[in-house]
């Protein structure tokens, strides 16, 4: 929805910049993804619409704001995941609330396969990108936002632990970051999970996947490079073995994340054919809930 509320005039610099951010704002609306301004960021950085600088970023944010004030951009368009008012669901009718409730009955697909996946990404500008990959395979996913807390951590620990008892051994399929934190998170699940699982053997029923971003897909997809950041105290190891570059997730397409994550989670299924029985259990579940509408006639 684009509503102007400013009729401020913008140099030719600036609306040339808006219409390059809306061309990548239509692809990324066509396919029913929101957007993050860092995300448009680095698709344009990406495809050489502007230069990869702080002075850059800075100035599309500018470009965006004005852009809205003035109508040149949809104002649903860009995505602030950080900030969200939260409240009550609301039905006009006790039919239109059973038509939802049939949607939300699921069977768990996991739970006659010897291994359960979890997906957890680092960036919570990929909530929605993760959701839309995982949902279609029941798969649980959990954003990081860096480093995970001590108190997940011993949560995702219980939850392991508990898989143990029924025979199930368990994958986290991680996504992160390529810069030396982003890459150290990685081992970091695997080590303190370790702690709360108790060490021995713990190998033998957890595994910690990279999926990405990793070395081979950023030189299959070139997405734009950053200096790699000195302060971080993981620096000197990363650039002995990386250099002076890193990359973000987030310039990664979300179909490219998407097929990534689905990929993974396809090698991880053991039984497809019982997986396609309780796929057909839980449709007729939702059908039997949505035969309920009749007794409130």
């Amino acid at each position: 929805m684009k509503i102007a509320y400013s009729n401020k005039r913008l140099g030719r610099g600036k609306r040339a910049l808006i219409s390059l951010a809306n061309q990548i704002i239509e692809e990324y609306q066509a396919q029913d993804f929101d957007v993050t301004l860092r995300q448009l960021y680095y698709q344009m950085v990406a495809r050489d619409m502007i230069p990869n600088t702080v002075n850059s970023y800075q100035r599309l944010g500018k470009a965006i704001n004005d852009g809205r004030m003035t109508g040149l951009v949809d104002w649903e368009a860009i995505v602030d995941l950080t900030r969200e008012l939260r409240g009550r669901n609301h039905w006009d009718s006790p039919l239109a609330f059973i038509d939802d409730a049939a949607t939300w009955f699921h069977k768990d697909l996991w739970v006659d396969q010897s291994t359960r996946p979890e997906v957890w990404v680092e960036k919570d500008a990929l909530r929605n990108v993760v959701h839309r990959a995982c949902t279609r395979f029941d798969v649980p996913y959990f954003v990081c936002r860096g480093y995970p807390s001590v108190s997940e951590m011993w949560l995702a620990a219980q939850r392991i632990l508990e898989r143990t008892r029924n025979d199930q051994d368990t994958i986290i399929i991680h996504l992160g970051d390529h810069d030396p934190s982003g890459v150290d998170m990685s081992r970091d699940i695997f080590d303190r999970l370790d702690t709360f699982l108790g060490h021995e053997g713990v190998d033998e029923w957890l595994e910690v996947k990279r999926i990405a971003l990793n070395m081979d897909q950023i030189q299959e997809y070139d997405p734009p490079p950053n200096p790699t950041k000195l302060t971080d105290s993981r620096a000197g190891k990363y650039i002995q073995q990386y250099g002076y570059e890193s990359w973000e997730l987030d310039a990664l397409e979300p179909n490219t994340l998407i097929t990534l994550i689905q990929n993974k989670i396809g090698e991880v299924i053991g039984d497809l054919d019982q997986m396609k029985v309780r796929i057909k259990e839980e449709i007729h579940g939702q059908q039997r809930i949505k035969n309920t509408r009749s007794l409130l006639h």
